[in-house]
């Protein structure tokens, strides 16, 4: 694949008490055929997410229409799985107006730095405002995928959801640092809402300088033609990198990360590291939206496929 980076498409502007800092996670959602609503997640002052939207010209995606005025979804109550923010990762339409956010919840630990669980919120104005299916999470902690049971990419396909995510139940060590270890998990739900304490093993990390997988998001191209784009934590950056799959059944994959094509730029917003990728295609354009630097302190930005 070759893409041309179209810049950074939005960050905010640090006047309101929920968006200080940061544009992560951008997950487009086409509105329709003129406008996709890319949904982020901000950071309060205190480092807190909660997630709004941007919507942009769907033949122009650098062209900004629009900003929620507040966040779609207010963090947890406390002592709740995400008491400490929440980043929404995906978005499945279930009716003409119902949209399902599956999204991350985080929770402060003491003895480890965090866990992160999967949460569901469900909007029926096509993503204005968005209300908890539970204050609990639909991905919690099992005895075998421990502190970790996120980035949920949900899709609806052949009767079923389908939903690829991240799970592990170990801790590493970068220069000092306390770093999560996960690997790509998978498994189906008739609802969409329950779902197994386990998943099939999907992509395992492999050798010394990966521990982790972020934020899956899978592509259909065809009855047996999946994309995977998503993260990859190195030792060697001490931060993330793309990567690119293929697979014929949406479980087992087969690693193309030299295909992926879209790697950092030596002095712009993803000049050290880039990652979130999410993929849409609108008519016969296709897009890429992307985090640099620093989970997307400088915002959010997006490539155009050209080949």
């Amino acid at each position: 694949m070759k893409w041309r980076k179209l810049g950074v498409v939005w960050n905010t502007d640090g006047s309101k008490a929920w968006a200080k800092t940061h544009g992560m996670g951008p997950t487009p959602f086409r509105l329709n055929n003129e406008v996709i609503r890319v949904f982020i997640t901000c950071l309060d002052d205190q480092g807190r997410g909660r997630p709004g939207y941007v919507d942009v010209a769907a033949q122009d995606p650098t062209h900004v229409l629009g900003v929620s005025p507040c966040a779609s979804l207010d963090i947890g109550n406390p002592g709740t799985f995400d008491d400490n923010g929440l980043m929404a990762i995906s978005i499945v339409q279930t009716e003409p107006n119902t949209l399902f956010m599956y999204y991350a919840g985080f929770e402060i630990c003491t003895h480890i730095r965090y866990r992160i669980f999967s949460g569901l919120a469900v909007s029926k104005d096509c993503g204005e405002t968005f209300t908890r299916h539970s204050q609990a999470p639909i991905l919690d902690r099992t005895s075998k995928e421990l502190f970790f049971r996120c980035g949920p990419f949900a899709m609806y396909d052949e009767g079923v959801f389908k939903l690829w995510y991240v799970a592990g139940s170990e801790w590493t060590s970068l220069n000092g640092k306390p770093m999560p270890v996960y690997d790509l998990r998978y498994q189906e739900s008739k609802d969409g809402i329950h779902w197994a304490d386990t998943g099939a093993l999907s992509m395992a990390i492999t050798g010394e300088d990966e521990h982790g997988f972020g934020r899956p998001w899978v592509v259909k191209r065809g009855p047996n033609d999946y994309q995977l784009f998503y993260s990859i934590r190195r030792r060697s950056f001490a931060a993330y990198r793309l990567g690119y799959a293929e697979s014929t059944d949406g479980i087992n994959w087969v690693r193309k990360d030299e295909e992926m094509g879209l790697d950092v730029s030596p002095g712009e917003f993803d000049s050290d590291a880039i990652m979130y990728s999410a993929v849409i295609s609108v008519g016969d354009k296709t897009y890429c939206f992307y985090n640099g630097n620093n989970f997307g302190e400088q915002g959010f930005g997006v490539a155009e496929l050209i080949a």
